[in-house]
């Protein structure tokens, strides 16, 4: 019985190291957490840069014009009183805006009329300068005083076209 357990050796095989090989389920594993983050990192800038609450006053506006026509950008001021032409048909609404230097914007937005458009004070426009002095509107946000809250009420439009 002795003899047979000197008789017997481990494969010469299993006493060997190996080198360990380069797994491919590692890189690509680590290529897409990369690639995840960096589209996590994108996105967070993205909707950092866009949605900020900057806008121009009306004069700032002007004072970049003609470099600003065709660019998207946010324009706040007060509503004027009585310069609303508002067009069912066509579903157009055409009013103006002003701002602490009494320069008037003409604003041109093709959608909706807002319910609340007749008792708002202030709006932040966005959209783009049209080379014929206009602004058109793709989006309108309407500060309007509420009858029972010291905070305005505000109010977001989008355009159809």
């Amino acid at each position: 019985m002795s003899n047979e357990l000197n008789t017997l050796s481990i494969p010469s095989h299993l006493g060997e190291r190996t080198r360990a090989g380069f797994n491919t389920k590692y890189l690509v594993g680590g290529l897409l957490l990369l690639t995840f983050v960096g589209f996590l990192i994108f996105q967070v800038y993205t909707a950092t840069t866009t949605t900020g609450a900057y806008y121009l006053t009306v004069a700032e506006l002007y004072q970049r014009t003609p470099q600003i026509y065709g660019e998207r950008v946010r324009v706040s001021g007060e509503v004027v009183a009585n310069s609303e032409d508002w067009d069912s048909r066509e579903v157009t609404l055409r009013f103006k805006i002003a701002d602490e230097s009494l320069q008037e914007l003409p604003i041109v937005f093709f959608g909706p009329r807002p319910d609340n458009f007749t008792r708002a004070a202030s709006a932040i426009i966005e959209g783009e300068l049209l080379p014929d002095g206009t602004f058109q509107a793709e989006t309108l946000l309407l500060k309007c005083p509420s009858r029972y809250e010291e905070e305005p009420e505000e109010v977001f439009v989008e355009s159809v076209r």
